[in-house]
């Protein structure tokens, strides 16, 4: 078939080049987010979508908005079988629904109709989820909402970060993405509507989402912590500054009071509402990212100091 692939994070690229790599399909361009500032020097780059498909020969479509004309009158000229989506990031109208013959096609990383938004990975480590997977599904107008036409699952290991865990589903999804496409090609593949129960919604976790609440449960901290690692980067406050926080490990049988900071030769441990926990590593505001005991050296917290 040829495809317009629509994708823009690094979440994005194992599809794209299994497509690429496709004897059964023809890439003949991709959409992606128009460049943006990113890094220290917020320098404008493109997206790493962008990027692939560039070196790739492809040609890259970088709409403001996907309902522009000329975006549209392009999309209609390259005549697409089908648009397969991975992380593409903004809203499809229906204008552009309308135009490849087998429609859009969207790999999201939950098993639907669990998680449905924008952030799905976070939302099953935030809320202990044991299992989840990616689903291929048609892009209807409702957010998430149409007929699936395959899953993969994934198990949620203890220690499973949200970046950890996406960048295996990108790989496992990629393969489901490729299936389905095949199936769909073929007439093989019916899509199956979701089921009306069991919806859940993941909105994007914002800066002030992630903030740490210790006065919470030891396993709560835990798991919005590694929930928001890389992003949007878990972080509390330390003297009236803020300082990002990584995964910690739960210490069973150790209390301290909420946020109460002990740091010894070896360990950093605070104070939860149930067991304490030992932070690993930190970033102090306009720091680099170091070692807690590095910290802790450092700034010599007093026996009555905490975060807040």
């Amino acid at each position: 078939m040829r495809l317009v692939f629509a994708g823009t994070p690094e979440t994005a690229l194992p599809s794209l080049r299994t497509l690429i790599d496709s004897p059964r399909h023809e890439v003949v361009a991709v959409v992606t987010r128009p460049d943006a500032q990113s890094g220290r020097g917020r320098k404008v780059h493109p997206s790493p979508v962008a990027e692939l498909a560039e070196e790739a020969g492809i040609e890259v479509l970088r709409p403001q908005k996907a309902g522009d004309p000329a975006f549209l009158d392009r999309l209609r000229a390259l005549e697409p079988d089908c648009c397969p989506v991975v992380a593409y990031g903004a809203l499809l109208p229906q204008s552009a629904l309308d135009v490849p013959r087998h429609g859009w096609i969207n790999l999201h990383f939950s098993i639907l109709p669990a998680w449905r938004g924008a952030a799905p990975v976070q939302h099953a480590i935030l809320h202990g989820d044991e299992i989840t997977g990616a689903s291929t599904f048609q892009i209807v107008k409702e957010l998430d909402a149409g007929p699936v036409y395959g899953v993969v699952t994934e198990e949620i290991r203890p220690s499973d970060t949200s970046g950890a865990l996406l960048e295996r589903l990108a790989v496992s999804g990629a393969g489901l993405l490729a299936a389905t496409l095949d199936g769909v090609e073929d007439g093989a593949l019916e899509a199956r509507p979701q089921p009306a129960d069991g919806v859940t919604i993941a909105p994007k976790i914002a800066v002030g989402d992630a903030r740490v609440d210790w006065a919470k449960p030891a396993m709560h901290v835990d798991r919005l912590i590694r929930a928001c690692t890389p992003n949007p980067g878990a972080w509390s406050e330390f003297r009236g500054q803020r300082m990002k926080v990584g995964p910690v490990r739960v210490v069973a049988g150790e209390r301290l009071a909420p946020g109460q900071v002990l740091a010894t030769k070896t360990a950093v441990l605070v104070g939860t509402a149930s067991d304490a926990v030992e932070l690993d590593e930190v970033q102090p505001q306009g720091k680099r990212l170091m070692g807690a005991v590095e910290w802790a050296r450092g700034v010599r917290p007093e026996g009555d100091e905490a975060f807040k």
